[in-house]
């Protein structure tokens, strides 16, 4: 395709084509939306019309679109400055806004979570795709408080926590790193920084994660206090409050996903630690290195990286969607033709990568810091699979075209995939393979077992804290939870016990990592069927992505023929990994 110059910004238009006045106007067409619905309040009943009953749900959507679009854009602008004052002012005026208007319309939901199941069947079977949308909102009625209760809430959300957590962001994206690299010394954003987490030489690897944990440890004392006030908001509304049976069940629940699914997903993570322990162990003796330390878990093999310009990645990306399917290369190329992609690295840019699927009418958008390294193609490769799975599931309503968190990693580690995997098949170098075999197990140690002990980490964090821990313990418990997934295989020191406050999702979304160790597990499974049966695969496949949210995951997922309460499922997964550890052996022949 024609990739043009490289995509540094993104266009917003089509979600405020003028910045203050569309704006303006969408607020003032919420709050229209708003009041029609407020004029059904007095209406509702057990015997509703059904009518009734679904132009209520139809203004619903209405505003859900509306208040995303103005969401969308206050973040996106915050996004690509995150220190413009102007940006964080209207970031904060709509999140304000916002607040109120879902204060204002919580009473259908409340009234919906109410009613007897009896009661409750007679609309859910007139709702047509919305039918699982609303069979999922009941499944929140044992944990949902009266109406003032949600509405404080709300507004101590608002105010309170997440304010602490746009802190947090304002504070951690303004840093600046200082690293000396061939006697010069460079400024740094965090995401500049992360580059030579890679480089070939010990002592740069060193430097740098010492240098990022100094800068994070001189801040130590307010970002550790925020994350306390994180871990005892969610007991004091979850625990206390709502009476989940633990601090990880509310999140399972917004995940449409079982307790004992997701402690059977973490077991099985916690069983294959030897797994990732034998491939740094093969690495220390490709390094000649008696151990690995944690500096060096990145290191490359080869003595430089290969840089790929960005239109080349790009053309890359989307030749090996197409390969698979011309209809998911078709999905992705809409982002660029949008132009919503925003690819450039700034100082003040929000860190990482993301996609924000917004509303089934408007195409995602797509944020990466761009800086030519393999694992940036592969980057692109994933959120532009975000992007494709949004696109997919259009067909839906905004209330439920959103993959719940596990199934929303699906589309994005599969389009990984089918790029690290086309570059393996066209490599005829054995000592290429090897680097991007051990490029797929890096990144595999990153997605699954680096984010499953995330979360084992946040239980015992948010027990820990809620019995007075103090933040040097915190660290001592960080650093013996490494200890558990390195054993004897990588040499750990002090600094990363400290890791945990450098980690942007325990903060912003409590317990959201294991998605990313389910969505990678669950994809091996897929693609194991997909080599195995490309051709029945891709409609499979495809009709898993088009249900977005409208049905259950399980449910989905059984269709596909995949079992996710079964731990051989997860186990399946690892096999596939010790496949590849053993295909890195054989080639480089185990170095005994």
């Amino acid at each position: 395709m024609e990739t043009g110059v490289v995509h540094d910004r993104w266009d917003l238009q089509d979600l405020i084509p003028d910045k203050q006045q569309d704006l303006e106007s969408t607020l003032e067409q919420i709050v229209s939306c708003l009041e029609e619905i407020e004029a059904y309040r007095p209406r509702l009943s057990t015997d509703l019309p059904i009518d009734q009953f679904l132009n209520m749900l139809h203004l619903q959507e209405k505003l859900h679109s509306l208040s995303a679009k103005a969401g969308a854009y206050a973040y996106l602008r915050f996004a690509e400055n995150t220190q413009d004052p102007d940006a964080l002012s209207l970031e904060g005026k709509v999140e304000q806004t916002l607040t109120d208007v879902e204060n204002r319309a919580m009473f259908f939901d409340l009234w919906f979570k109410s009613l007897s199941d009896q009661e409750a069947e007679r609309f859910i079977a007139a709702a047509g795709d919305l039918s699982y949308y609303l069979e999922a909102t009941r499944r929140f009625k044992p944990y949902t408080l009266s109406e003032p209760e949600e509405k404080i809430i709300n507004l101590k959300d608002v105010n309170g926590i997440m304010g602490l957590v746009k802190i947090y962001e304002i504070l951690t994206n303004g840093f600046k790193f200082h690293l000396e690299v061939d006697g010069e010394v460079k400024e740094l954003t965090r995401d500049g920084l992360s580059t030579y987490y890679h480089h070939p030489s010990p002592e740069v690897r060193a430097a740098t994660y010492q240098e990022l944990y100094r800068v994070y440890i001189e801040n130590k004392t307010a970002l550790s206090q925020i994350y306390a006030y994180v871990a005892r908001d969610w007991h004091s509304e979850g625990i206390d409050m709502r009476r989940y049976a633990a601090p990880i069940s509310s999140r399972n629940l917004s995940n449409q996903v079982p307790d004992a699914v997701v402690d059977t997903l973490l077991q099985v993570c916690q069983q294959n630690t030897g797994v990732f322990q034998r491939y740094f162990q093969l690495k220390a003796k490709m390094l000649g290195m008696p151990k690995l330390r944690r500096y060096d878990i990145y290191a490359p093999v080869a003595a430089s990286e290969k840089e790929i310009d960005f239109n080349s990645a790009v053309d890359l990306v989307m030749d090996s969607f197409d390969k698979f399917s011309p209809q998911v290369a078709q999905a992705a190329k809409r982002v660029f033709e949008g132009d919503h992609l925003n690819a450039g690295i700034r100082p003040g840019k929000r860190g990482g990568a993301f996609c924000y699927t917004v509303t089934p009418d408007l195409v995602p958008w797509v944020l990466v810091n761009y800086s030519g390294r393999l694992r940036d193609v592969t980057t692109l490769a994933h959120e532009l699979g975000h992007a494709v799975h949004g696109i997919l599931a259009s067909g839906h309503s905004v209330l439920n075209f959103h993959a719940p968190l596990p199934l929303a990693e699906t589309a994005s580690v599969f389009g990984e995939m089918l790029v690290t995997d086309r570059l393996l098949e066209e490599e005829t170098d054995p000592s290429v393979k090897r680097d991007l075999l051990m490029t797929i197990l890096d990144d595999a140690y990153a997605t699954v077992q680096r984010q499953a002990f995330f979360s084992l980490f946040e239980k015992e964090a948010h027990a820990s804290i809620m019995e007075g821990c103090t933040s040097e313990e915190l660290a001592q418990k960080y650093l013996q939870n490494l200890r558990l997934q390195f054993g004897d295989a990588v040499e750990l020191s002090g600094e990363f016990g400290w890791e945990w406050i450098s980690i942007p999702h325990i903060y912003n979304t409590p317990f959201y990592c294991y998605a990313y160790s389910f969505g990678q597990l669950l994809v091996l499974a897929l693609y194991q069927q997909y080599l195995n049966e490309p051709e029945p695969f891709l409609p499979r496949y495809l009709k898993l992505l088009s249900y977005g949210g409208s049905a259950d995951p399980t449910a989905i997922l059984a269709e596909a023929g995949l079992d996710i309460a079964s731990p051989a499922f997860w186990q399946g997964g690892f096999n596939v990994l010790q496949n590849r550890l053993d295909r890195l052996e054989k080639i480089t022949g185990g170095l005994q």
